[in-house]
């Protein structure tokens, strides 16, 4: 089972180069979904509308199961397999890395581009901080007053983090556990059969 996984801290942004009088400005980016990759994209053709091609590809998902690599008009697999190949040789995941290109007069042939658009990635992704992130799950405790210090103990010992608290006539904590401490965490609950358990 997988508990965690690689990506990249912040945004890395306008790592360029020349090749042949080709300008190729790099770009990485942390992202969750595909609406965000859209979003970083349409603000990148913004930025360069005289761009003579924006290449890129991503990766997302625990396993890295969901991606794509976009040549944007370039020889098939000359631009975003490249760049692509450089995501997983970082062995991370939930990112997208685009190269802007600005043609500069001298033709660089498939084997050119794929050397250049290699290179603007691995430079970009040099630049980078890799974290590693948890996974978590979120656990809901309803419980009485009198159960509050065992639950406030068990949920310290475990070092959950508390996201959400209510006390009122009862007492209501949200936390967020580690994946991989969510079965020793919750069995450590069992002897406090009253308080009320919920994973969402």
């Amino acid at each position: 089972m997988i508990f965690s996984y690689q990506t990249i801290k912040t945004p890395v942004e306008e790592i360029d180069f020349k090749e042949k009088g080709s300008k190729f400005i790099g770009f990485a980016y942390p992202v969750l979904d595909e609406d965000e990759i859209k979003e970083k994209l349409s603000n990148l053709w913004a930025k360069y509308p005289d761009a003579t091609h924006i290449c890129y590809a991503y990766r997302l998902g625990i396993s890295g199961e969901n991606y794509r690599a976009n040549d944007d008009g370039e020889p098939s697999g000359s631009a975003g397999l490249p760049i692509y190949n450089q995501i997983v040789s970082k062995e991370i995941t939930n990112v997208l890395v685009a190269s802007v290109r600005f043609y500069g007069g001298t033709k660089l042939g498939v084997s050119g581009l794929i050397k250049a658009y290699k290179l603007s990635a691995q430079m970009t992704l040099d630049q980078a901080e890799i974290i590693e992130k948890h996974l978590t799950e979120k656990v809901r405790f309803d419980f009485s007053y009198e159960d509050q210090g065992s639950v406030m103990r068990n949920i310290d010992k475990f070092n959950a983090e508390v996201i959400n608290t209510e006390f009122t006539d009862k007492c209501k904590v949200e936390v967020r556990i580690r994946k991989e401490h969510l079965d020793n965490f919750m069995a450590s609950f069992e002897p406090l059969y009253q308080v009320k358990i919920k994973i969402f």
